[in-house]
């Protein structure tokens, strides 16, 4: 499915956007047009994680008969996930300090923590401190910490309940529910956003709705059956958003209601998903999900997700769009030209890991095939 190389593209488009220009402090009616339009591009994880639970139950249904499944599944995971993310973590907590010239007082605090991101523990960490700032240059590791704790109890759930389809599909989708139910729980309780939105718990509806999804097109009419849902979908997005408006507005139970909003949302995205899967080659959607550029972003998604938030938070810490605003004459111009540059310069860091450091222990996959070899 070649198209899904795009819907991870415009993820990780989505989410460069969103951290390169979003956290400046707008100034002037464009400035602030901007910063409100690329605010949601964090919707970007929302399609990650929609991504993650769709391919990640398609595999796990696919191989569930192999005698190997679990051991395949996670060596397979592991491949894909420790060798860039542990990398990472080594340079920043022993490289790094060994270098005098790059030492300051973010790191020092950062290194106290470490134990945190080494355990894939930064979303309880955020969650305990209530702060976005609390792990600086790591804090966009929260979603590799949902996304590792989903694979630690997804794999039993699918060996246990795909056999019966029916079943499964309805677990999927009750499991979508209870979470979006106890986000907004936990919200109307008092909870910080920050803990709704980065604790697995909460986070399960996207996942699981891509894991419906997935088995919900294993058919062989697959392509028709996700243009048949697309529309329910949209509508119950549409629906929700309806709704959160009008509890907000009306009944007077402000940002309390917000989880509604985010509900919304990855039903819009779910929708999405559904169009790139059935859509027809020749169609708009297809030939755009299909395209070069963005087939490229989602080949490199993984370490551009990793590598771009050192640059912006780099950029957010010592206000270099000020400096540059101050020389081009322009802030427009500056925040621009910083955002081209930071996002250049990630893909540049990214296609490097890629190509001479992660492909090596991707290639090692073979010795763990996803599914049983044909008889």
């Amino acid at each position: 499915m070649p198209a899904l190389d795009g819907v991870r593209g415009l993820a990780i488009l989505a989410v460069l956007l969103f951290h390169f220009v979003t956290p400046t402090n707008p100034q002037g009616l464009v400035d602030g047009a901007l910063n409100w339009l690329f605010s949601y591009g964090a919707l970007g994880v929302d399609l990650f994680f929609l991504l993650s639970g769709f391919l990640i139950t398609g595999i796990l249904y696919d191989s569930r008969a192999d005698p190997h499944y679990f051991r395949n599944f996670y060596m397979r995971r592991v491949l894909r996930i420790f060798p860039l993310y542990y990398g990472v973590l080594a340079v920043i907590f022993f490289l790094v300090p060994a270098i005098p010239a790059l030492h300051n007082s973010e790191l020092a605090e950062l290194r106290s923590h470490q134990a945190w991101a080494w355990l894939y523990g930064v979303n309880i960490y955020l969650a305990i401190h209530g702060s976005w700032a609390a792990l600086s240059y790591i804090t966009h590791f929260w979603s590799l910490a949902i996304e590792e704790q989903f694979y630690l109890l997804w794999p039993l759930a699918v060996w246990l309940l795909a056999a019966n389809r029916r079943l499964f599909l309805t677990f999927s989708l009750t499991t979508a529910a209870v979470s979006l139910g106890s986000r907004m729980v936990a919200s109307l309780l008092g909870a910080s956003s920050i803990a709704t939105t980065v604790l697995t718990p909460f986070q399960l509806d996207s996942l699981a709705i891509g894991a419906f999804i997935a088995i919900y097109v294993r058919h062989p009419d697959g392509a028709a059956r996700a243009r048949r849902i697309i529309l329910p979908m949209t509508m119950a997005g549409v629906g929700l958003l309806l709704l959160q408006f009008g509890v907000h507005h009306l009944a007077g139970y402000g940002n309390s209601v917000e989880p509604l909003r985010s509900g919304a949302f990855r039903l819009l995205l779910a929708a999405v998903l559904l169009k790139a899967l059935g859509a027809p080659t020749s169609s708009p959607w297809s030939l755009f999900f299909r395209s070069r550029p963005m087939i490229l972003l989602g080949k490199y998604s993984y370490g551009l997700y990793v590598y771009h938030h050192f640059f912006s938070h780099y950029f957010i810490a010592h206000g270099t769009e000020t400096g540059l605003a101050s020389l081009l004459g322009s802030r427009i111009a500056a925040l621009v030209i910083q955002a081209v540059g930071g996002m250049a310069a990630s893909i540049a860091v990214a296609w490097l890991s890629y190509e001479y450091f992660e492909k090596y222990f991707l290639r090692l996959k073979r010795f763990w095939p996803s599914s049983p070899p044909p008889r």
